[in-house]
């Protein structure tokens, strides 16, 4: 039984996971959301996330929305190169946030690029044959993932995307058969529902590349004359590939933020050209699904690619966008001195706070967040897809999810605050 005053939402997608779950049920009593139904750990947190910070802070002391914004545009208008990050947001704030950027001459990097760069430097260098959720949902035999937990990641991937029980095509979805390499599930989610268990193949991170490396001459056909790699037995990863090369419609995943070593792109691509060869057979399908991309983080590199061509590293510093990987790194930018001016905008997840620095610093944030240090501005926004509508992209970069507004909390969203710096700059 429910208060008079609450609203049930049917089927409301969630911005805070991947792959944007949009059956979710949702109960609203004033500002306090509840999730009713197919929630996880991701979702539950990001929508019961309480309201907090209704009013900004400037130096630590509560003032109005304008004196907040007028502070704002006064750190921007004396520095020389702000820098931007954050970008767990939605469309209209990262394109918000893109302009104001462009207007002040600043630098934009996501404060998750790294995990990014990895994926995105294959594609840029050799390519990949790449599939969609929806193509994984209603095709797949074999699923291989690459040294990732995936069920830590996307709490529902194997409830929404492999068990469902109904495809386009008629496929039992419950033979489908799920293999690990390296990191093995911190769950139970990848089980078939007849009890079958995935096929884990444990290594550790150091061995990734050699393993990679091996995938790849044996989808070429390469006869390797050794009898193990990185503690894995060959036969075994022989067999990996007689699976991939004998299913209908195989996949290759990995979430890019666990593959977390040097030159990682190198592992990446070594599985991209064995799903190459493995498609030259002619004899079947098989594609790769990188994951990713929480809390709108792929919805900031689709809005930056649009906009500028580039998916992020980004510099306005001459008045036109430039991209650089290397030299634009939030990182590299705040150890070496060159950034006066940390603009932190992240809308969605409260707990994304940006780190210390020394110089000084705008958030624009969810309200409730909760800092190591105290910004020296902080104005905090409503959340798309709870306290204004937006749209935001899934994973598989595909797919413009819409976002409703359930609640009406009083709090401005993210772009109405940019623009509005923007404006008296």
């Amino acid at each position: 039984m429910t208060d008079s005053s609450s609203q049930i939402w049917e089927n409301v997608p969630s911005p805070f996971c991947g792959i944007a779950s949009d059956d979710l049920k949702i109960q609203v009593t004033g500002n306090e959301i509840k999730v009713l139904a197919n929630g996880d750990a991701i979702t539950v947190a990001g929508f019961e996330q309480p309201v907090t910070d209704t009013l900004p802070r400037v130096g630590g002391k509560t003032v109005t929305l304008e004196e907040a914004v007028a502070a704002a545009a006064g750190y921007l208008s004396d520095a020389r190169l702000p820098l931007f990050s954050g970008f767990g947001t939605d469309v209209n704030d990262t394109r918000a946030a893109l302009a104001l950027a462009d207007r002040c001459r600043g630098v934009l990097d996501k404060s998750k690029a790294e995990a990014s760069l990895r994926n995105l430097l294959v594609l840029s260098d050799t390519g990949w044959v790449a599939t969609t959720l929806g193509e994984l949902k209603n095709r797949v035999e074999v699923l291989v993932v690459f040294g990732s937990d995936i069920e830590a990641d996307f709490p529902r991937f194997y409830e929404r995307l492999i068990w469902n029980k109904e495809t386009l095509f008629g496929q039992d979805t419950a033979k489908r058969e799920i293999i690990y390499i390296g990191r093995p599930p911190s769950g139970n989610a990848s089980t078939a529902p007849d009890g079958r268990k995935a096929l884990v193949l444990p290594c550790p991170m150091e061995s990734y590349p050699e393993i990679a490396a091996a995938l790849n001459a044996l989808a070429r056909g390469v006869s390797l004359q050794v009898e193990t790699i990185g503690g894995l037995a060959v036969t075994e990863l022989g067999a990996v590939i007689d699976k991939l090369k004998a299913a209908k419609y195989s996949v290759v995943t990995w979430s890019a933020g666990h593959l977390n070593y040097p030159h990682a792109e190198l592992t990446i691509q070594q599985l991209c050209q064995a799903i190459v060869a493995i498609n030259q057979s002619g004899e079947t399908r098989a594609a790769v699904l990188p994951l990713g991309g929480q809390d709108g983080h792929r919805t900031a590199s689709q809005v930056f690619a649009w906009q500028t061509g580039y998916p992020g590293r980004i510099s306005y510093a001459r008045g036109y966008p430039e991209f650089d990987p290397y030299h634009y790194s939030m990182s590299k930018l705040l150890a070496n001195g060159e950034a006066d001016v940390l603009v932190w905008v992240a809308t969605l997840n409260a707990r994304q706070t940006p780190p210390v620095v020394a110089i000084p610093s705008i958030v624009i944030g969810r309200s409730g967040m909760v800092f190591e240090q105290e910004p020296s501005v902080y104005i905090p926004v409503g959340a798309p897809g709870i306290d204004h509508a937006g749209h935001m992209y899934r994973c598989d970069n595909v797919v413009s999810m819409p976002l409703k507004k359930l609640r009406d909390s009083g709090l401005p969203s993210g772009a109405e605050v940019l623009k509005e710096i923007e404006r008296i700059l």
